[in-house]
């Protein structure tokens, strides 16, 4: 039993937040399930870091330039990424069957370029789904206003998703009824899968630096106090919509919550404990996705307490309304959040396929 393993029985799940082929050829990957990983997750920066990183890439990249000299960037790209989700894949359907579909599942992301287009994102789906044909892959889409009724289609047609981008509780209330809406629709409500992806630590970082603009004592005391206290309000927000009567319809077929998912949950901040966004987030059908340091820090200091999340939400309200009244408009600072959010993926995947063109460049 590790502190992942402890985890687990206090209901949450484990995603390794991160991808890179040989540690899928090395065993590596397989080794860390068995220490209690159930999931992973992946993105450009992730993939962007791989490629750059390895030499584990280069015989493909060159096979899929020998063979389509003219392939466009994103398409190398997409061979080396349907590649590597379908190996980590294969190593996590152990966990997806053990688990009757609960669990085990890797991560792939559209375009972040598509973010305002809901057709474009649904087709986008549609194809990556096809093509890595894998039972326990989720295809993220982020939260956008574009977005929602992307996630109500896709969940419709059977897909396994991923919502990402999420912020606002607001945001997230959207984001579970088109759930449960796709759900009402889908043909076999409990073949699908999905999970709310909240950003966490990124919440402290922006209103860390407001509170410190403002400098007071009675500001500097919240500081790294927003990101907890967001993230507990949307878990109350979970247990109300899917313990409650709107999910029932859908309960009764079969199907299954839409856990919140705690993404970003490296601290960045030195100041504050490196596993500060896991042992404050436990709790009962949750997921946590940790890059590998993170990981190590929780097998080595972290604690279990499944009542983190359920604990304190007075204090978490009273958070909230205490940023209200030192100046910090937390709603404001959301929504800039959220608005970066997409520009930063799409930053990512524009520095990715600018990596890739090199390292192609420099293998032909």
């Amino acid at each position: 039993m590790t502190r992942l393993h402890e985890l687990h029985d206090a209901g949450q799940s484990v995603w390794l937040d991160f991808i890179r082929r040989d540690m899928l050829v090395s065993g590596e990957l397989e080794s860390l399930v068995a220490d209690g990983v159930r999931g992973l997750t992946s993105n450009p920066t992730i993939f962007q870091q791989a490629i750059d990183t390895s030499t584990s890439y280069d015989d493909q990249i060159s096979t899929v330039v020998a063979d389509r000299p003219d392939a466009p960037t994103i398409g190398v790209f997409e061979e080396l990424a349907v590649s590597d989700i379908r190996g980590a894949a294969d190593v996590l359907a152990p966990v997806y069957h053990e688990s009757d579909g609960g669990d085990g599942f890797v991560s792939l992301e559209v375009s972040p370029h598509l973010a305002n287009d809901t057709e474009a994102t649904i087709g986008e789906a549609r194809r990556l789904w096809s093509w890595v044909d894998r039972p326990n892959l989720m295809i993220k889409v982020p939260a956008t206003p574009a977005g929602i009724p992307a996630i109500e289609t896709l969940i419709a047609a059977g897909l396994n998703i991923n919502v990402t981008l999420l912020f606002a509780l607001e945001n997230y209330v959207e984001v579970a009824r088109a759930y449960i809406r796709g759900l009402e629709r889908a043909t076999d409500p409990a073949s699908v899968a999905s999970v709310a992806s909240f950003f966490v630590s990124r919440v402290d970082s922006k209103t860390d630096s407001a509170l410190d603009k403002i400098g007071s004592p009675e500001a500097l005391v919240l500081r790294g106090r927003a990101a907890v206290a967001n993230a507990r309000l949307a878990y109350g927000h979970y247990r109300d919509i899917f313990d409650g009567p709107e999910f029932a319809a859908a309960l009764a077929r079969g199907g299954r919550p839409q856990r919140v998912l705690w993404a970003s949950t490296s601290t960045k901040n030195p100041e504050y404990p490196d596993v500060l966004y896991v042992d404050s987030l436990v709790g009962p059908n949750t997921v946590n996705t940790m890059p590998p340091a993170t990981i190590d820090a929780f097998l080595d200091h972290g604690v279990v307490d499944p009542s983190a999340l359920t604990t304190d939400l007075d204090e978490a309200r009273e958070t909230m309304a205490a940023l209200g009244d030192v100046g910090v408009d937390i709603d404001e600072v959301i929504a800039e959040l959220q608005e970066e959010g997409v520009v930063k993926f799409a930053d990512s995947f524009d520095d990715l396929l600018a990596t890739l063109a090199r390292k192609v460049e420099a293998l032909r």
